[in-house]
């Protein structure tokens, strides 16, 4: 355990794997985010295919009953049957009920008005594509060269996973956008981060070291990595120090134009033997998880507010050291519309 100094000045004991020191913080260090590299690694971001796939929930949130989802203005159901999750147009083709207020009875989803039943193996509606990859639930729309399987991103065998999501007035776009500023963790988010350098960037990604208060003047030290493996999700994978390996994923889903859903599975890691004991009390901790990831990006999902609305002007208010070349970014919801 070493005493440093947090970016306000305040005495800070960091403790966890030699990551090696870090000298005390400036303004320059805390006050260096690069609009211009943002926006640089953002649009590469927005150019990687995500084959259609959208994310609608976390697995758990599917269980016994349908579920509803919007996704690109499209009302949708979704429900699981022996033969894995389904999905389809949130309407019944006799009346026009919708499926998701129904029932699921030997693996089909039974209109709540009339009785009739959308059975996969033999559907009286048309289905989508659907995909559990055992944390979250996708969904495949038309619009973009298909891929058959979500991109993800490398997670951690034998983790503590927890998932959150909540809705934003926003773009996928913005909450790529806020993930890919670690800069303003230390200010924005004082409560959960203390300090924060930068290691290395890339074009598209950025690796930082960062202070996690635990409590108090007490933090843990760790090197962290963002990068976006498709155009509508971000991972954060801590590279070295306490919990290497461990992931935090986000994902942006358009509900509507101007409206998201923020979806965010934290696969948490460690190589300590107590870890086995958190795996098996997972079900104390990950409400714990859920509550940490919903605090921040409650405080987040208004910074990607406020960049959909600084997109939104006319051009000639928007800030103009927003892209690579100096210019305004364009206010599309993302780079390739799906239709």
């Amino acid at each position: 355990m070493r005493r440093v100094s947090d970016v306000h000045g305040r005495p800070l004991w960091l403790f966890g794997a030699d990551l090696g020191e870090l000298p005390a913080p400036s303004r320059a260090d805390w006050q260096a985010a690069e609009p211009r590299w943002i926006a640089g690694a953002l649009e590469q971001a927005l150019e990687r295919p995500a084959g259609g796939w959208h994310v609608v929930a976390g697995s758990a949130a599917l269980r016994g009953k349908p579920i509803a989802a919007r996704v690109l203005g499209r009302d949708l159901v979704l429900w699981r049957s022996a033969h894995g999750v389904h999905a389809a147009d949130d309407h019944c083709p006799h009346l026009g009920a919708r499926w998701s207020q129904g029932r699921v009875q030997n693996g089909a989803v039974v209109c709540p008005w009339h009785g009739l039943a959308l059975d996969a193996q033999a559907p009286c509606a048309a289905l989508l594509p659907a995909h559990d990859d055992g944390v979250l639930v996708w969904v495949q729309l038309p619009g973009e060269e298909p891929l058959a399987a979500p991109v993800l991103p490398a997670r951690p065998t034998d983790s503590l996973v927890s998932v959150m999501t909540l809705p934003a007035r926003c773009t996928p776009r913005e909450v790529l956008e806020n993930r890919l500023d670690p800069w303003h963790g230390a200010h924005f988010h004082g409560h959960s981060f203390a300090r924060l350098k930068v290691l290395e960037q890339a074009a598209d990604s950025i690796t930082v070291r960062v202070a996690f208060r635990v409590a108090g003047p007490l933090a843990v030290e760790v090197d962290a990595r963002f990068h976006c493996p498709q155009r509508r999700s971000i991972a954060m994978t801590i590279v070295a120090g306490e919990g290497v390996g461990s992931v935090v994923e986000t994902h942006g889903t358009t509900v509507d134009a101007g409206r998201c859903q923020i979806t965010e599975a934290v696969f948490a890691h460690s190589a300590r033997p107590g870890f086995a004991l958190a795996r098996r009390l997972g079900f104390l901790l990950r409400p714990v998880m859920s509550h940490a990831a919903r605090r921040l990006w409650i405080e987040d999902a208004a910074y990607c507010e406020r960049r959909y609305e600084l997109r939104a002007q006319p051009v000639a208010l928007r800030p103009l050291a927003a892209s690579r070349s100096g210019q305004p970014e364009d206010s599309s919801d993302e780079r390739h519309t799906a239709r």
